[in-house]
């Protein structure tokens, strides 16, 4: 399971034009699943988003968490995050989970990340999304477990 993690001071997912989630500060994660991942893993990635500290704590060091802060979560499914252009410049994606493995693990995390109590929104699984966000810092990350 893959996830990157960009930390924003605002965040929105449009479908089809009109939009279907929006927070303000906290972090946009792309999620991808990979063919293979487990629900252990689903549950440990929502743990890792929750408690990663990468929020100035206002002496200039990154120190606090979502759940220090309270700050949300918008979290969209990204398979492309498991694309491999190493034969080419077409990517593959022969690594990323198919929908029915995918979203059940991705509804996992969603839920994990609710029952820690924090704000979350979410774009539409599958569809074609635009998203519109701010970075804050820029800060972002990669996280693979």
């Amino acid at each position: 399971m893959r996830a990157l993690i960009q930390k924003v001071s605002r965040a929105a997912v449009s479908v089809d034009g009109q939009e279907i989630s929006r927070i303000g500060a906290g972090f946009l994660v792309l999620l991808a699943v990979k063919i293979g991942d487990t629900e252990l893993q689903a549950k440990k990635m929502a743990d890792k988003i929750a408690k990663l500290r990468i929020i100035d704590d206002g002496t200039g060091k990154l120190n606090l968490s979502l759940l220090d802060t309270k700050q949300a979560i918008l979290l969209v499914s990204q398979f492309t995050l498991y694309g491999d252009s190493d034969r080419g410049n077409r990517p593959s994606f022969i690594d990323s989970a198919r929908p029915e493995q995918a979203k059940p693990l991705f509804e996992l995390v969603a839920a994990e990340l609710r029952a820690s109590g924090l704000e979350l929104q979410t774009g539409s699984f599958g569809a074609y999304m635009q998203i519109d966000l701010t970075n804050d810092g820029p800060t972002t990350l990669m996280l693979e477990i």
